[in-house]
């Protein structure tokens, strides 16, 4: 099902521009694009006063665990994509690391038959490579819902490892599509791992896991890519080592990203709020935080994503060493950069080319990520207007918290619209209408990649 609306009277952040008008979409595709008064309403479509909003395009997170199957209490495919539609997004990309893995053709079709349930939002699969799976990769390749390969080069959470030279060089030379790769050296972070063993206190962790792990990882990845010729996409950035490198060895297979944590948090975060902000890579210092902001200004860093992998407060207050790493994030990303413009560190044109704009690129991601006539329909409209302080109690995702929980933010969404269907709604003094969710029947699409 696809819909008919019209936005009027809103603040257009457009692909080269920002100016106030009329947006209208037809059979879930934006049909018409006018300035102020432009287009008139029809009598068979929803009609949105978009006055005082701002209308970007609906986000794409790239990179989200939503836990399915296997840790239902701590997510699923339908909560975390009303969480993502709570946050402005509208597509995401779910990593493979669940409980069974995703390694095979026929767990990535459950997957994807889940999503076309109960997902309110369009979505995407990673399939996970694992020591000997290259016939499962090259069977999913070309599939709608697969956006590519995970590759886990250091142990994070769940059991997906791929360390050794050979098997790393049989899944580059005999795969095509792009390869996602957690870049942590694994001999080096297993020698680092016994040497903090001892420690208890949360500052050992980013110690431990330190910039030589990422950045071996990264270098070795980049090696192998320019070897095979293939695709590489390098998530979650956390060094300002690692990003200044890249500045001369990016070339064109090469792609990254930064997540919003990375670029928010420091040293000071890790030792305020503990266990909450722990995740694989670490929260690192001020000097690699300033950094990752100068290497996404100058498009060095191709996206802005979250990691969104959430764990039960009950899990985390164990304390370091024995918490889980992972924190939720999906439902405040674009929140956390809109207020981060509005403090001068960017602008909205920016966030929108970081979070919508960048993650299609990547990724191949066809009619998505910008305002633009015969684009799909997937839009938000925020309010910049307004700024709230953010509590555990205004999540939508299961674990019912955040990281963020006391910080003030605007440009919280006030519609999140997905192929022209409502599935979000809250009022602009942040309280939400009934239920919030508009429930109309819509589930996203799987999303189709090239």
């Amino acid at each position: 099902m696809t819909g008919d609306l019209l936005v009027q009277n809103a603040m257009m952040v457009l692909p080269n521009r920002i100016v106030e008008g009329d947006l209208r979409v037809s059979k879930g595709l934006i049909k018409s694009i006018a300035p102020h008064g432009g287009l008139v309403p029809e009598s068979h479509e929803l009609v949105i006063d978009g006055t005082g909003l701002h209308l970007l395009p609906g986000v794409i997170d790239p990179h989200v665990h939503f836990r399915e199957p296997g840790q239902p209490e701590k997510e699923d495919l339908e909560s975390g994509s009303r969480a993502a539609a709570a946050g402005g997004v509208t597509a995401f990309l779910d990593m493979p690391n669940n409980i069974p893995n995703a390694t095979n053709r026929a767990t990535i079709e459950a997957k994807i038959n889940a999503a076309g349930k109960r997902a309110i939002t369009h979505h995407g699969f990673f399939i996970g490579a694992t020591k000997n799976n290259v016939k499962d990769l090259q069977s999913v390749e070309g599939m709608d819902g697969v956006c590519g390969i995970k590759v886990f080069m250091g142990s994070s959470t769940g059991d997906l490892l791929v360390d050794e030279q050979k098997h790393l060089e049989e899944i580059f030379a005999n795969t095509g599509g792009i390869i996602a790769t957690h870049a942590e050296d694994e001999t080096r972070l297993q020698s680092r791992i016994a040497e903090f063993q001892h420690r208890t206190d949360i500052a050992a962790h980013a110690e431990c896991r330190d910039v030589e792990c990422a950045l071996l990882a990264t270098k070795r990845a980049s090696a192998l890519a320019k070897d095979y010729d293939h695709r590489l996409h390098i998530v979650h950035l956390t060094s300002g080592a690692e990003a200044d490198w890249l500045v001369a060895n990016k070339g064109e297979l090469i792609t990254t990203e930064v997540c919003t944590q990375h670029l928010t948090f420091d040293q000071n975060d890790v030792e305020e709020r503990g266990t909450r902000v722990l995740m694989n890579p670490p929260i690192r210092y001020t000097e690699d935080k300033e950094t990752l902001w100068k290497r996404l200004k100058d498009g060095t860093i191709d996206c802005v994503v979250t990691d969104h992998a959430p764990h039960t407060l009950e899990a985390k207050s164990i304390g370091f060493p024995k918490a889980p790493a992972g924190m939720p994030g999906v439902e405040t990303s674009l929140p956390l950069m809109l207020t981060h413009a509005m403090g001068g560190k960017c602008s909205i044109s920016d966030v929108v080319h970081w979070m919508c704009e960048g993650p299609a690129k990547v990724y191949g991601i066809k009619n998505k990520g910008s305002l633009k006539e015969g684009f799909d329909g997937d839009l938000t409209l925020v309010d910049l207007e307004t700024r709230k302080r953010i509590t555990d109690n205004d999540t939508w995702t299961r674990v019912g918290w955040t990281p963020y929980a006391g910080m003030e933010f605007t440009g919280l969404p006030i519609w999140t619209i997905v192929d022209g269907i409502p599935v979000h709604n809250r009022t602009k003094d942040g309280s939400f209408k009934g239920k919030s969710l508009v429930e109309c029947g819509q589930t996203g699409r799987p999303l189709r990649f090239g």
